[in-house]
């Protein structure tokens, strides 16, 4: 099961056994198209690698409004903001096809972080590239409203 990490960007750095060690304390899952990952406002126990499949990304708003912030695919990460606070869960995601991922608890993901510093700032390059996508999204809905589009 190490090759599967091997090919996630963020579990690169780490040496073959402790990506096998990582993968051993993973368990697959599998989500039928329109299952549910996870839930806005749950608690953030885990996080996902995505091994196949696609899956949607959504937050509702105060107002009730749904925002698609993002479709994320094979080898990469979902889950991984609470999972690093410990609050709840901000977005929705849902499996747009036939989905298997790798789940990780937060402790799993603990021990990669403290074995290698590279995990660390490869987490941090993610956020912060989520961050960016985020504040594009902003800026896209608020030039759609400008000009009524």
């Amino acid at each position: 099961m190490a090759s599967l990490l091997s090919r996630v960007e963020l579990f690169r750095p780490l040496p073959e056994e402790a990506q096998e060690a990582l993968a051993a304390r993973g368990a697959r899952r599998r989500f039928a198209q329109g299952a549910v990952l996870m839930r806005q406002g749950d608690p953030s126990l885990s996080l996902y690698v995505i091994l196949s499949g696609r899956v949607r990304v959504e937050r509702t708003t105060e107002s009730g409004t749904s925002l698609t912030l993002t479709e994320l695919g094979p080898d990469e990460l979902v889950g991984e903001m609470g999972v690093l606070d410990g609050e709840p869960r901000t977005a929705t995601v849902t499996a747009l096809a036939d989905t298997e991922t790798l789940e990780l608890q937060a402790s799993a993901l603990a021990v990669a972080v403290l074995e290698s510093p590279a995990v660390s700032s490869g987490l941090l390059r993610l956020l912060s590239r989520r961050l960016r996508s985020t504040d594009e999204l902003i800026d896209r809905i608020s030039q759609e409203r400008r000009t009524g589009h």
